[in-house]
């Protein structure tokens, strides 16, 4: 980094600086510093974090600017509370949840997740056809077989020397909404094979979490890995232990003054500031001699998606795909130049209609793996609709009907490990009305190993359901 470059060396410095002899704490994400550009005027704070004014570093940027900073002095925080505790253990505080069998549910845009404590984890979809009974998508991420005690309530023996494990160990902590979070892991195996893992069964971490006002709900599902999930539970039961309790990290500001010959703040922080600034701005109605080519906008809009949402799902995923006209998006989206991104967990996906769709995960490290779930052929695709519906059909209150659904067959994937055969999908394409025009959600389903559903569903998809022909090929509307 260019000129964040002084505010990492500047972070860096105040676990290396020592104060009276003692080394300051190494530098940790759950210690919070905020660097602040006083100017010539300086009022240090009083109350709160301590300074000492022989306590300072001088930095210097790659511009040769120079700064003397101000460093807090770090607390140790309830140490001697934490210390001195001789309550019940967590896995004690938390053994009236998993004693009254009690459920917490969480429902997404598609999915809804079922935390049945100590018991089991169930995502599940619910979906009436009119006329037919319901039919249920579920997969268990994890089970009563857990890898700790918690799965046998009764062998108080193991269930104690669980948590002496944990109170020799650091407790393990979670960044929630910025604040690391200490956290009672609870591990659950023996859910739905995955056939993605060579049919090795789902599993989670059930990480609960302390809250006052909470009532066991479920902040968070997260797919970490293929088939492995994240839970985060918010809990008051462990809120009587010190070493769980939540507290708010007061942020340890550093204090930076320019030296003469230097300006207030680098020129280069303040031009960083800038460009923030900038990309913070709403969006707003582009004027026809604005726009950029057609080229250009679709370039950044396939690669540049923008999440909309707080919550990460495991297959969900909804973004803002373009700033182009209706015209030129069905144009584009319908001559397959136009992709369809979606999905937040660990696997993301790729809908290029009429062409291919592709499962594939990006990792800085091991870069981009890619799986061809289906590809496109006309002629597949009819002969597949001559056996299955390609439209489905929605009957208005004046008697008239209107395309609900259509679905497309996408064969000849990549070869599937556990059925020696090539993947397919059947994507079905429907009609979402939304406050956004132009956003797209996409899920991933899997009835049958390495055989999937792939759903969309926008309001752009809502202007052309109306002229799908007999096999439900789509064309630009008249």
């Amino acid at each position: 980094c260019r000129a964040p470059a002084l505010l990492c060396g500047l972070l860096a410095a105040v676990a290396a600086v020592a104060e009276g002899g003692r080394a300051l704490p190494q530098l940790s994400d759950d210690i919070p510093f905020r660097v602040n550009w006083p100017g010539t005027e300086l009022s240090l704070p009083t109350t709160g974090v301590l300074y000492k004014e022989d306590n300072y570093i001088i930095m210097t940027t790659v511009d040769k600017e120079k700064y003397k900073c101000l460093l807090p002095l770090i607390a140790s925080g309830n140490e001697e509370e934490e210390k001195d505790y001789k309550g019940p253990t967590p896995g004690e505080l938390l053994e009236p949840l998993f004693k009254q069998s009690s459920c917490s549910y969480r429902i997404e845009s598609y999915w809804t997740y079922e935390v049945c404590h100590g018991k089991h984890i169930r995502q599940y979809h619910e979906e009436k056809e009119t006329g037919q009974k319901i039919n249920i998508q579920e997969y268990y991420l994890g089970n009563m077989i857990m890898k700790n005690p918690l799965s046998e309530p009764g062998s108080q023996e193991l269930f104690c020397v669980y948590d002496l494990f944990l109170s020799l160990t650091q407790i393990p902590t979670k960044n929630i909404e910025g604040q690391m979070t200490p956290y009672y892991p609870v591990e659950l195996g023996n859910g739905t094979p995955c056939s993605l893992r060579q049919n090795l069964p789902r599993s989670s971490t059930v990480m609960y979490i302390c809250h006052p006002e909470a009532k066991h709900e479920i902040l968070s599902v997260a797919e970490v890995t293929t088939c492995e999930y994240e839970v985060v539970i918010l809990t008051p039961l462990l809120c009587n232990h010190p070493k769980y309790r939540f507290r708010a990290s007061p942020v340890n500001d550093i204090f930076c003054q320019s030296l003469p010959g230097s300006p207030l703040k680098p020129h280069n922080l303040e031009q960083l500031e800038k460009q923030q600034e900038m990309l913070k701005m709403p969006f707003r109605r582009v004027k026809e001699e604005e726009m950029p080519s057609t080229k250009e906008e679709k370039f950044s809009s396939i690669h540049k998606p923008v999440a909309v949402g707080s919550h990460q799902l495991l297959t969900v995923g909804t973004t803002h795909i373009s700033k182009l006209t209706d015209e030129q998006l069905i144009k584009e989206f319908l001559s397959g130049s136009y992709c369809f991104h979606g999905g937040v967990g660990w696997w993301k996906y790729e809908f290029c209609y009429g062409k291919y769709v592709h499962q594939y995960h990006e990792d800085k490290e091991s870069g981009k793996t890619s799986v061809v779930v289906g590809t496109w052929s006309k002629e597949e695709h009819i002969e597949w609709s001559r056996k299955n519906a390609a439209r489905t059909f929605y009957l208005r209150e004046d008697g008239t009907q209107t395309v609900r659904m259509v679905s497309h067959f996408y064969g000849n994937g990549d070869v599937c490990d556990l059925t020696d055969k090539p993947r397919q999908v059947t994507v079905k394409l429907k009609c979402k009305e939304s406050d956004s025009p132009h956003a797209v959600t996409i899920y991933m389903l899997e009835p049958h190993s390495c055989q999937y559903i792939l759903g969309v569903e926008s309001p752009v998809i809502c202007k052309i359901l109306d002229t799908a022909d007999e096999y439900g090929l789509l064309s630009v509307p008249s």
